[in-house]
């Protein structure tokens, strides 16, 4: 809550698969942006020849195959709201340097368009990252001013290996999560199923135990997860 309040960047670091986006959108919606949009942007997704394009947007005719009307980018979309970029250090060192400066100066420029014409933006940045930005700095592969600019407020994200005590809430959270997408109506899980939830080392972190939610009630006849579902893999207790 502390950290939804204030207005200040915040950098999410962890693990892949610990929950990086939900945590982001939680903070958005804590937050006294709650009303404006929340904008999620992966910059491990998108080629480098169209993140800025995404980012930024463009006048219409900046480029071959632009589209007529231009387009506006994801930072001017998440005006008055909040821009998740996840993955922020796969973002190349060029648009690092634009990024920093919508950050001073609160403004941007699309592509395509004159320096006279710069857009006038609101915007909390969230950024989240599974890579280590200072070892990244040294190497001359991240920018410096621009990580101080989003580490305000560090978050980091333990793996879920070493939060054990989570997981009966993950899980009866993706059983209601689940219950509405997969039509079931399951309760809860028997008590020897989570004792193996529990004991289990979760390489994939939050994103690996939705998945194994989701593949138990799948095959789950009554509306208790039984231990006839549980995978191998967890059963055996073997990480690959």
């Amino acid at each position: 809550q502390n950290t939804a309040n204030t207005k200040a960047n915040i950098l999410i670091t962890g693990e892949t698969g610990v929950g990086k986006s939900a945590i982001a959108k939680a903070i958005h919606n804590m937050s006294s942006r709650a009303n404006g949009p929340f904008i999620e942007v992966n910059c491990a997704v998108l080629h480098e020849n169209l993140i800025e394009s995404e980012l930024f947007g463009y006048e219409k005719g900046a480029f071959t195959g632009a589209a007529s009307g231009g387009k506006i980018g994801k930072i001017e979309l998440a005006n008055h709201g909040t821009l998740f970029l996840d993955e922020i250090g796969e973002m190349p060192l060029y648009l690092q340097a634009k990024l920093l400066r919508v950050l001073s100066e609160r403004k941007i420029d699309r592509i395509g368009s004159n320096s006279n014409s710069l857009i006038d933006v609101d915007v909390r940045i969230i950024a989240a990252t599974n890579r280590n930005l200072e070892e990244m700095i040294e190497r001359k592969e991240f920018r410096e001013d621009l990580y101080y600019r989003l580490n305000v407020v560090p978050l980091h994200l333990p793996p879920l290996r070493e939060r054990a005590g989570d997981i009966p809430v993950l899980v009866q959270y993706f059983l209601g999560k689940y219950d509405k997408i997969l039509e079931k109506d399951i309760r809860g899980v028997s008590t020897l199923v989570l004792e193996k939830l529990m004991e289990y080392c979760w390489p994939g972190n939050v994103r690996e135990l939705e998945n194994c939610v989701e593949y138990m009630m799948t095959f789950e006849k009554s509306n208790v997860i039984s231990m006839d579902v549980l995978p191998e893999k967890i059963n055996g207790l073997k990480s690959e």
